[in-house]
């Protein structure tokens, strides 16, 4: 069976290696970034690259998206010379960034309206699950057509699940980033207080690594984290978009989220310390300051 041409739009520290798994599993990709650097790596690796939105959708069958933001997805789905105008029917449209459930429904029946058929996606893993081909991917949409797809997750991630109907990919990794940001946020009080109390942060990790606290974010970050690493693996300017994104979708809902909104500030007051491109688990920077102490040992 012939494999399905596909269009990548969004080549930034997840969506490069996502591309280059799709191209190593044999597809042929046309891409499209407005970091030119990242295009011409992919097209180094056989990709074609193309000069729009609508020039994707014309040559693709299958059109991904990875966009830092909603305004963003809009605008190269439905904007001037964005996807919409080269839409038609049959061509599909899979949407993997992080965006606002709202604009994942509004963008699907738009370009269902000119035929195409969509689905959101937004993943969990950060760098390191792009990286590796093991990213959870979280849809919404018709099972069909996920199905029908399935291929192309499979070449991205490990874990992939149809949520529901469209918005509810992004309805999930809302909650996904919940977790997180509480696992972030949990972790680097614990390391805080007992460094300021006296203990090693390595031995609290170490501790904690054997019980009940005891968390991927832990798992990844934590051996970083008390070394002084803040490389990003997922940006705190991302997390924090994603936070704005979820006390959203709790108004929209009527939910309140007294916890989230709490992580929010502090995430908020990272980024207005100029802390925005560090690793989501700088968020300890800010308890630092807060408790007027450095718990972290240098390496």
């Amino acid at each position: 069976m012939t494999k399905p041409i596909i269009g990548f739009i969004g080549l930034g520290i997840m969506g490069r290696p996502m591309a280059g798994h799709l191209i190593n599993a044999g597809y042929s990709l046309v891409v499209r970034d407005v970091n030119q650097s990242a295009v011409d790596e992919l097209v180094a690796k056989g990709a074609k690259a193309a000069a729009s939105a609508k020039d994707i959708a014309v040559q693709s069958d299958v059109v991904v998206t990875m966009l830092p933001d909603s305004p963003d997805v809009e605008n190269v789905a439905l904007g001037e010379g964005g996807i919409i105008e080269g839409a038609a029917a049959g061509k599909i449209h899979i949407d993997m960034s992080s965006i606002a459930p709202a604009s994942a429904v509004k963008v699907a029946k738009a370009l269902g309206e000119k035929g195409m058929r969509c689905l959101d996606a937004p993943v969990s893993g950060g760098q390191v699950g792009a990286q590796n081909a093991a990213l959870s991917i979280m849809v919404g949409g018709e099972k069909s057509l996920l199905d029908e797809v399935m291929p192309i997750f499979q070449a991205m991630g490990k874990t992939i699940t149809h949520c529901g109907e469209n918005g509810a990919g992004q309805i999930v990794k809302a909650c996904n980033q919940i977790q997180v940001a509480l696992n972030i946020a949990g972790m680097c009080e614990a390391f805080t207080l007992g460094a300021k109390a006296g203990v090693d942060p390595a031995v609290i990790l170490q501790v904690l690594s054997g019980g009940y606290a005891q968390n991927r974010v832990m798992d990844v970050r934590g051996p970083k984290v008390i070394h002084g690493d803040f490389q990003p693996g997922f940006k705190s300017r991302f997390h924090f978009k994603d936070l704005n994104i979820i006390l959203r979708t709790g108004e929209d809902h009527e939910v309140e989220l007294p916890v989230t909104t709490t992580v929010h500030k502090l995430f908020a007051e990272l980024l207005d310390s100029g802390g925005g491109d560090l690793d989501h688990t700088g968020l300890i920077t800010v308890l630092e300051r807060m408790a007027k102490h450095e718990a972290r040992t240098k390496s």
